[in-house]
């Protein structure tokens, strides 16, 4: 077992032993879509592509693809990008 795998494995079990959300403890991306028009990214890292039709964020150890038509980013800041417009597909790259 690598020593990043054996991290996170020690890291979740004492997470759960805690009862702490694993979105903190586990440094996890936590997205919350509303409805079609609004994706939240919080854990981000930054931006890798930007478009009308797509944007790319950073999250760990992958990438967060967000497809649709007239895409902007609504906020960007340290913690938190906010993705607005007509959201047709949310997907995680590696």
């Amino acid at each position: 077992m690598a020593w990043k795998d054996l991290k996170n494995k020690v890291k979740r079990q004492l997470s759960d032993y805690m009862d702490l959300p694993g979105d903190i403890m586990l440094d996890l991306p936590k997205i919350v879509l509303v409805g079609n028009l609004q994706v939240f990214i919080e854990n981000h890292r930054g931006i890798q592509e930007y478009n009308p039709n797509l944007v790319r964020v950073v999250v760990s150890d992958k990438v967060i693809e967000v497809t649709g038509e007239n895409l902007t980013l609504r906020n960007i800041i340290p913690d938190e990008i906010c993705v607005e417009g007509q959201i047709s597909g949310l997907a995680f790259l590696s």
